[in-house]
């Protein structure tokens, strides 16, 4: 079970990881310094029911290769799924990046299917009128790793907050509360090279290469780290007038 405060009495945060090499990045520090203790659960191998969803200040979902359509495939992600909507119907807050993103929408009643075709590469999104009074304002000019394959329809009542050329829904949140992107803010340096030893074949299809994104990643990644920062940061800051989340009677 995950406590609601940790050590000291520190909020939790607790972080739904798929994959070893889909970590939480930059995006620690930044945690950190809002006074967040950082606890991770691997879903594919450790017991996502086991966890009170209410319990944990935030939850950050992150990506993988599942898709979130696949829970047959992999059990966890309906765990996951139930967890989800727990913390939604209790306007519980909730961080989701990528496939994190993708199970946020299908948790709010949205289809989540496969695209026409990869979006890979350093890439930037072009922000609503509803994003530039966000969080995600930050990315205005900015380019982050792309790296997915699936998308999703707009759930119902969300706000829309970003899109791409490939891709309409890039970012979206719902209240103060929830903050989803399909775009990557975790990426650092050791994770963009767990990527192009894991994935690097992929690119040559996409008209990229390993040196190629190295380069990109050098030119393009203090600028995509510094922006999640301040999207993270403002979110979580945007919390702070929220009491202790309501229990189920």
């Amino acid at each position: 079970m995950t406590d609601a405060a940790g050590t000291a009495g520190r909020p939790v945060a607790l972080v739904l990881r798929h994959d070893s090499a889909i970590g939480l990045g930059n995006l620690g520090p930044t945690l950190e310094a809002h006074g967040y203790e950082i606890r991770f659960l691997d879903a594919p191998h450790e017991d996502v029911t086991a966890v009170d969803p209410l319990a944990p200040a935030l939850v950050v979902v992150l990506g993988g290769d599942e898709g979130a359509y696949e829970t047959d495939e992999y059990p966890y992600l309906a765990h996951e799924l139930d967890l989800l909507r727990a913390r939604i119907a209790a306007e519980a807050p909730i961080f989701g990046v990528c496939l994190g993103a993708q199970l946020l929408a299908a948790a709010l009643g949205a289809e989540v299917y496969r695209g026409p075709r990869k979006e890979v590469g350093w890439l930037g999104v072009d922000l609503t009128d509803a994003g530039e009074g966000s969080p995600v304002r930050h990315a205005r000019g900015v380019r982050f790793v792309q790296w997915h394959g699936d998308t999703f329809d707009l759930p119902e009542g969300v706000e829309r907050l970003a899109g791409s050329p490939q891709y309409a829904n890039q970012a979206f949140r719902l209240g103060d509360w929830l903050l989803a992107v399909q775009f990557h803010p975790e990426v650092d340096r050791e994770i963009h090279e767990d990527w192009l030893a894991a994935w690097g074949d992929e690119l040559p299809e996409y008209g990229l290469g390993v040196a190629e994104m190295r380069d990109l990643q050098v030119t393009c990644g203090p600028a995509a780290e510094t922006a999640s920062a301040a999207i993270l940061g403002e979110f979580v800051d945007g919390l702070g007038h929220r009491g202790a989340l309501p229990r189920a009677s």
